[in-house]
């Protein structure tokens, strides 16, 4: 087997892609339905994958430390301008002075191989405005809220 070969995954992707081939939507109805909107204007995504670990020293191990990973949870922190009258950026930055169950959504990815992550989430608005030379800025995360689903490309 070539090494081309061995790096072909079942999408028939192969090397590197700009992370401008992810695209990504958010639920504008909240938890109900799947609707995906985009956000338009997004300049900036960043997934991070946090892990619970839980630790312990048992005798048997000779003072080396055993771990397991207990839990997870995604954080995908947004950046971009505001568009008004865009309606997944309008809906987004809607929920800047909303709590509770009105910041919960679905976000949904899609990865250039075609694999995709749909995440119940809290949407949290971060940041708005700007500098007055600037175009006003969007800035947001989607924190999991519960097990979010991921398939893998076809």
């Amino acid at each position: 087997m070539d090494n081309e070969t061995a790096v072909l995954n079942s999408s028939g992707l192969t090397g590197v892609t700009p992370v401008n081939e992810i695209t990504f939507g958010v639920n504008t109805k909240g938890r109900t339905g799947d609707e995906s909107t985009v956000v338009k204007d997004a300049e900036s995504l960043a997934i991070a994958i946090d892990g619970n670990i839980e630790e312990w020293d048992s005798m048997e191990a000779e003072g080396w430390k055993r771990r397991l990973m207990t839990g997870k949870s995604i954080t995908i922190t947004m950046g971009g301008k505001r568009n008004y009258g865009d309606p997944g950026n309008d809906y987004v930055a809607g929920l800047f002075m909303k709590k509770g169950q009105a910041c919960n959504s679905i976000l949904t990815i899609t990865f250039p191989d075609g694999g995709k992550l749909t995440m119940p989430c809290v949407i949290n608005v971060t940041s708005l405005g700007g500098n007055a030379t600037s175009v006003g800025e969007l800035q947001w995360t989607a924190l999991s809220d519960g097990k979010p689903t991921y398939t893998d490309a076809v």
